[in-house]
């Protein structure tokens, strides 16, 4: 037989037990104290919590400021509301799932022009076949102990001539995004502030607040983050500053040497740790401008290699201070150990190999011509955007909704721009993948068609194509 949970009443050893360990009165520091005390087990699971107005009149603060607690506390699974019957520590935890980044869509076979992925054109990727038959025995390295050194040497040489700066550590991981990852796990907590770019790269929203993390948005233009905007976030004592470098998701926009400077000048009075992410990497036309040549102890700064070189390398290269690199590989030994040193020797090979090199070279310009094909094509019939680099546009549209669903109907997928978008009520965008636009002219023509029209569709207008 279920138990009867309408029956529990909060132990009012328990009310004392939580308001005892709230040392910070915000949604933040409450959240943190009580997940501290589920974490060690003096609130076992099934137990129930305090009701919001209880708890908000014994610590004498709003019932709202308990509620958000509740609710960071909720989105990484430590507690559950059962409604009427109160809210419990959670009986059984379950993986958090990326809402976000599952948002913006998978459709294998899809039938029609698929503008939604962020991924590279597999036709403009260097021969991986070509690159294994030159590289041979002779300069393919393998592991000969567990606890050798994780980085291929001449690696990491290879990196470091063009890193924008020279980092105390260097490390390889399985991509930009689990770099991103590893960082998160050494740094974010239950209820600390992080900044993030607003609109945002969603699987970095996503894990941040798996993470349970307070993610406060700062906007952008098209060299960056807004520096007054930044200040303004900085004043919350933030524990992190997530950035794109360049060639950012969804916008393209990319940082300049005055903005990062002017970044730099504001981050100077924060304990924040910057961290900077370049995805798109060496098809980006925009040189790597990053804030560790202003602030090399505080900066971590990742390059991945999966949009220039293919996404199955599994390959980014991560560096930073030793006090943030260190126990991210020593944990990272408790687990995958390192990053395949035949895949290293492999990325090796093609960073070093002309025709892989000029394979690149023409992917980043193919990348180009198609932004600004499309973009031509889109302020010809009267729709301004603002193209940056990388594979991505970010379209401004009337109504989000009614723009997918007036694509869809001409048999062309695109990313929502809420999925990106943090701020509540933002602008309505589409995220438009030009990587994958065709190559014919009048595809893309028509394409651009749709796009416009697509843009100025609103609720309850009828998506027919014409």
């Amino acid at each position: 037989m279920a138990p009867d949970w309408t029956a529990r009443t909060t132990d009012p050893a328990v009310t004392s037990l939580v308001c005892q360990s709230i040392t910070v009165l915000s949604p933040r520091g409450i959240a943190a104290s009580v997940n501290r005390l589920i974490r060690t087990g003096h609130l076992e699971v099934g137990e129930r919590l305090p009701t919001v107005r209880d708890l908000a009149v014994e610590l004498s603060v709003s019932p709202a400021t308990i509620s958000a607690a509740w609710q960071t506390l909720s989105t990484v699974g430590a507690i559950e509301s059962r409604g009427r019957a109160g809210t419990f520590v959670r009986r059984v935890a379950e993986p958090s799932r990326p809402v976000r980044y599952l948002s913006v869509g998978w459709a294998p076979n899809y039938v029609g022009f698929d503008l939604s992925t962020s991924m590279p054109d597999p036709a403009l990727l260097p021969s991986l076949e070509e690159s294994l038959r030159s590289l041979g025995s002779a300069s393919l390295r393998w592991t000969a102990s567990y606890l050798e050194d994780p980085v291929h040497p001449d690696l990491r040489d290879e990196i470091l001539e063009d890193w924008p700066y020279q980092p105390e550590r260097l490390v390889t991981v399985e991509g930009a995004l689990d770099g991103l990852s590893r960082v998160i796990d050494q740094i974010v907590s239950v209820g600390v502030r992080v900044v993030v770019e607003d609109p945002g790269f969603p699987a970095l929203i996503d894990l941040l607040e798996a993470r349970g993390a307070e993610v406060v948005p700062v906007a952008l233009d098209d060299q960056g983050m807004l520096p007054d905007a930044l200040a303004v976030a900085l004043v919350g004592d933030p524990v992190a500053v997530f950035l794109h470098s360049r060639s950012q998701n969804p916008t393209g926009a990319g940082l300049t040497a005055d903005r990062r400077d002017a970044l730099a000048k504001v981050l100077k009075g924060s304990r924040a740790l910057i961290v900077e992410a370049d995805h798109s990497g060496m098809i980006s036309r925009a040189p790597d401008v990053s804030l560790g040549t202003r602030l090399p102890e505080r900066t971590v700064h990742i390059r991945s290699y999966s949009k220039s070189h293919g996404p199955d390398l599994r390959t980014a290269a991560l560096a930073g201070p030793a006090d943030v690199v260190d126990p991210l590989m020593s944990r990272r030994m408790l687990g995958p150990g390192w990053t395949s040193q035949i895949l290293q020797s492999l990325l090796l090979q093609l960073l070093r190999d002309p025709s892989a090199q000029a394979c690149v070279a023409r992917a980043r310009s193919t990348y180009q011509e198609k932004t600004t094909s499309l973009t031509n094509l889109l302020e010809a019939e009267g729709l301004h955007v603002h193209p940056g680099d990388g594979v991505n546009l970010w379209v401004g549209v009337n109504n989000e909704h009614s723009a997918m669903q007036t694509l869809a109907a001409a048999g062309v997928r695109v990313a929502p721009g809420s999925s990106f978008s943090i701020t509540p009520n933002h602008s309505p965008h589409i995220r438009i993948t030009t990587a994958h636009l065709p190559d014919d002219v009048d595809d893309q023509t028509d394409i651009a068609r749709h796009i416009v029209r697509a843009a100025r569709a609103t609720p309850g207008q009828k998506s027919g194509v014409s």
